[in-house]
């Protein structure tokens, strides 16, 4: 009798546990994801703001034409990239696709801001400069989000390695989820020589 209320006691205990562990692989999911909803949000700010930034200097780089036609093409792509990993965060390929496309527009709006400098009269534009103040601070909170998400995935991704946790992650098929990484090449991570 004793026997078989010691081996029901350790059966619960081992039933609460999974079910205590696989609540926290739910909820460590669950924050990652909301993580890049946040993500999401401040990439869509951006993508709003594009259009009237390149609206505002189509006035004045006239003929700059392909690199304002080039931010609005990256713009698109980044925005179709940003769809396909908002329906699904843990969709690695998904993920790297975005960061990708959202590293070729951060580059063609590198392009657009250092032409900009050869127009005083645009650089001086009120529209201009509140455009470019918005956008600047959409990047900083983008960036604050990505460093939420990372952290999320990290502890997420930490969760499912851990023993015992990971034969409650492999059962009911929970997935490494893809952290949100620099698209610089090799060449780009070199550092800069400066010579005088």
């Amino acid at each position: 009798m004793i026997a078989a209320i010691v081996l029901l006691a350790i059966v619960l205990l081992i039933v609460f546990w999974a079910v205590g562990a696989y609540n926290r692989l739910v909820g460590l999911r669950n924050q990652f994801k909301n993580a890049f909803a946040q993500i999401d949000v401040q990439l869509k700010r951006r993508y709003d703001l594009i259009p009237n930034l390149v609206e505002t200097a189509k006035g004045y780089m006239k003929h700059e034409r392909e690199t304002l036609e080039a931010v609005i093409a990256a713009r698109n792509q980044a925005v179709s990239a940003n769809a396909r990993a908002a329906g699904d965060p843990a969709n690695a390929a998904a993920i790297q696709q975005m960061a990708a496309a959202d590293g070729a527009l951060s580059a063609t709006l590198g392009k657009l801001f250092a032409l900009s400098e050869a127009y005083p009269d645009l650089k001086a534009n009120q529209n201009m400069m509140q455009l470019t103040e918005e956008l600047t601070s959409t990047e900083n909170r983008i960036a604050f989000s990505r460093q939420a998400y990372n952290d999320g995935v990290m502890e997420y991704n930490t969760s499912l390695e851990q023993f015992p946790v990971s034969f409650i992650a492999n059962m009911f098929s929970f997935k490494q989820a893809e952290l949100l990484q620099a698209t610089e090449s090799p060449e780009e991570r070199k550092a800069v020589k400066v010579s005088f």
